[in-house]
């Protein structure tokens, strides 16, 4: 199922998006999902714990989604991709390269990304996000599964030049609006299904980015039981997985948007900031 968080009259809940026929929007054949189009269930409670539909329904069109989990803290991992280290004139390490994002650099689908003033160079990283289902720690590889919730997609917003400049990378990569999350989390995909799905950006219509999450190398289950050695992951908490070759400038009035198979796509406008 597609799990959203969304805000409708000055209210904020969780829903199951559905469409009329078939429960998901992306299956339906033209035309099935009838004048209102696909519509959100408002569920009772959260998606951390067993819940239940509302059956209280409302046309997706109608609500604002706002980003899928509200994170204690993003774990994000640099260079996982070998193609994408080689652009920036790295080698893949090791051991995974670990870093946060804080919660106040979250942003959800349509939510403007505000350019940092400190900053003349930001670009785009897409990335297949992993949301965590409920507390673990010490995971093993073997049960990695049983802590995600599902997958949604990501963007790594990055002040490189920053990032260049200074060892720590909180400033490039923590600056607020830099982490997009959306549209919604995919709870059905499998850990082996989200091992190889394609990941793409555009940049006002044009690819700037293309791979597969095949090409990690250090896959999803090495990620969370290499993390939860050293710390203990909340429901809700995110771990961005790295980014494929491609990565490239945004500017102010770009439109960027990350797109992963099976999931769907996240679409940001980049704005001056205030």
């Amino acid at each position: 199922m597609r799990i959203v968080r969304f805000s409708i009259d000055g209210n904020v809940a969780f829903g199951v998006i559905e469409s009329v026929t078939e429960g998901r929007p992306d299956t339906a054949p033209p035309g099935a999902e009838g004048r209102e189009g696909p519509l959100v269930d408002i569920i009772k409670g959260h998606p951390f714990a067993e819940f239940e539909r509302t059956g209280r329904k409302v046309p997706l069109r109608d609500v604002r989604l706002l980003p899928p989990v509200l994170p204690s803290k993003v774990v994000a991992i640099g260079r996982n991709y070998a193609d994408h280290a080689a652009e920036l004139g790295s080698d893949v390490p090791e051991v995974p390269v670990t870093f946060f994002k804080p919660s106040t650099s979250v942003i959800g689908p349509d939510d403007p990304i505000a350019l940092p003033g400190f900053s003349a160079e930001v670009h785009h990283e897409a990335e297949l996000a992993v949301v965590i289902g409920r507390l673990c720690r010490e995971v093993p590889r073997e049960r990695a599964a049983d802590v995600i919730l599902g997958y949604t997609c990501a963007n790594d917003v990055t002040a490189r030049d920053v990032q260049r400049r200074e060892d720590q990378w909180a400033r490039a990569k923590g600056f607020d609006t830099s982490c997009p999350l959306g549209p919604w989390v995919e709870t059905d995909l499998t850990l082996a299904a989200a091992g190889d799905l394609a990941i793409m950006c555009t940049v006002n219509g044009e690819q700037r980015q293309l791979g597969r999450t095949s090409q990690m190398a250090h896959p999803i289950a090495d990620l969370i039981a290499h993390i939860t050695e050293a710390m203990t992951l909340l429901p809700g908490d995110v771990i961005l997985t790295g980014t494929p070759a491609g990565v490239g400038p945004l500017h102010s009035g770009d439109e960027v948007a990350v797109s992963i198979e099976g999931i769907g796509t996240l679409t940001n406008k980049v704005i001056k900031r205030d």
